[in-house]
């Protein structure tokens, strides 16, 4: 790779320099809310900067893992946003900062034969903001970032697919030349039953199902495949209402999903799973979503505060304490909730709502007004169990009672909590004609990706 350093200047040099590192769900809207308000009137110039150069929603990466969504026609291409929205896109990702003379360094871009295509460049920020989002947190268990799989990027979730796709081809053929076995040909092990492990699991039964009715006529989906939720609380679900764990755990269970809960994991092993007390459970893919953890990019900035699993602590207006000139939000900040001590967890609709906070507080400083502070209002949990629905908790405002609802109800506001994040980025037009193309497109491809 090319060491060389490229300086990129802005086009507008008397306006507030804005660099935004991370085009996840809350860079990229904040970047074109920025654009649309203090971009258009020349207040300030927006660069994003992407390590990738197209954007897939993250919550929708189980749907990528078990074949129900293509991500070739969900991705979002940043350069064309920003072209839209006037905005600029510089591909990269974040080496390090020199917050003296409010620099950052931006590593080159390689082909795949090892051909620089890009050379190290450094931009200048006057405010820089952090939102390269979280990594998967293994909590040092044996073996767990050797042999278990994370969901953290389209590539990761195709990975998964494909090691799916092969297993249950495997077994299919296996069954036609008529072999027999007593037990299940395939264990799948999804180590953490958080939101995430959940929709997974559901979504991988679903799949299942679909693969056998599709092309793989011999493999019977109860009987050789094991699709198994193994988590280490007392429930799953945990940050979710008692009532809405009980809910879910029926319904995977009717699924077939084999639910294992007060099992702490203590190795994960090229071919099983090692219990907390000593039980060895065959998993012939293991699947790790028992928690995030900020990325170590982070460490590149030089100075400033983390918390204990990495994330950047910040204010109550985002910015952190050593710098004031950086911010931070999403899944890579640790932002103070109103329980004390308690930080705001890694949610999309947390990133959402700071993207909002921090659209409108820029456009505050740039125009002399009082810059209020961030308030985070919970708008409920929605967990996706795909053909069997979905379950949703929303606050009633009453600490007593929640309101949980279900079934299709719950499907179509996890449908539109998706929906909301593409007006964001795209527009009410634009949004609902791509929504009636993708409608359009599931009326004439099967339910699941065969190859």
């Amino acid at each position: 790779m090319n060491t060389s350093k490229r300086i990129i200047h802005t086009q507008y040099p008397d306006s507030h320099r804005i660099l935004i590192i991370g085009g996840g769900a809350g860079g990229l809207e904040l970047a074109t809310r920025l654009a649309n308000t203090v971009g258009r009137r020349r207040l300030s110039e927006i660069t994003l900067v992407d390590r990738y150069p197209t954007h897939f929603w993250k919550p929708l990466l189980h749907e990528a893992a078990s074949g129900h969504r293509d991500p070739a026609s969900h991705h979002i291409e940043y350069a064309a946003l920003a072209k839209r929205n006037g905005f600029h896109f510089v591909q990269g990702e974040l080496e390090g900062v020199d917050r003296a003379k409010c620099l950052a360094t931006i590593g080159g871009i390689a082909d795949r034969d090892g051909n620089d295509v890009l050379p190290r460049r450094v931009l200048h920020y006057d405010s820089l903001v952090l939102a390269v989002g979280s990594v998967t947190n293994f909590f040092n268990v044996p073996g767990a970032e050797r042999y278990a799989l994370p969901l953290e990027n389209v590539e990761q979730a195709e990975k998964f697919r494909r090691k799916l796709l092969a297993a249950c081809t495997k077994a299919n053929h296996f069954r036609e030349a008529g072999a027999t076995l007593p037990a299940p040909t395939i264990n799948i092990s999804v180590i953490g039953a958080g939101a995430t492990g959940v929709e997974l699991s559901a979504a991988l039964r679903n799949a299942i199902n679909l693969l056998s009715a599709y092309r793989l006529e011999s493999l019977d989906p109860e009987r050789d495949v094991r699709v198994r939720l193994i988590e280490g609380g007392g429930r799953i679900l945990p940050a979710l209402d008692e009532r809405v764990s009980m809910r879910t755990h029926a319904r995977l269970t009717r699924l077939g999903v084999d639910i294992l809960t007060s099992t702490p994991v203590s190795e994960v092993c090229a071919d099983s799973v090692v219990t907390g007390n000593g039980e060895r459970l065959a998993s012939d893919i293991t699947v790790w979503a028992a928690g995030v953890a900020g990325p170590p990019v982070l460490q590149a900035v030089d100075g400033i505060a983390l918390s204990r699993l990495g994330q950047v602590l910040v204010g109550e207006t985002l910015q952190t304490p050593d710098d004031p000139r950086i911010f931070a939000f999403g899944d890579c900040a640790a932002c103070p909730s109103s329980i004390q001590g308690v930080f705001l967890p890694p949610r999309a609709q947390v990133a959402h709502q700071q993207a909002v906070y921090l659209s409108r507080s820029f456009f505050e400083r740039l125009t002399g007004k009082t810059v209020t502070q961030f308030t985070f209002r919970d708008a409920g949990t929605v967990v996706s169990l795909g053909p069997a629905g979905a379950v949703y908790q929303g606050d009633l405002g009453l600490s007593s009672r929640s309101l949980i609802v279900g079934g299709q109800s719950a499907k179509a506001l996890y449908a539109f909590v998706y929906r909301r994040h593409l007006f964001a980025l795209a527009g009410l037009a634009r949004a609902a004609t791509e929504t009636v193309s993708q409608w359009l497109r599931s009326r004439i491809r099967p339910a699941i990706k065969l190859h």
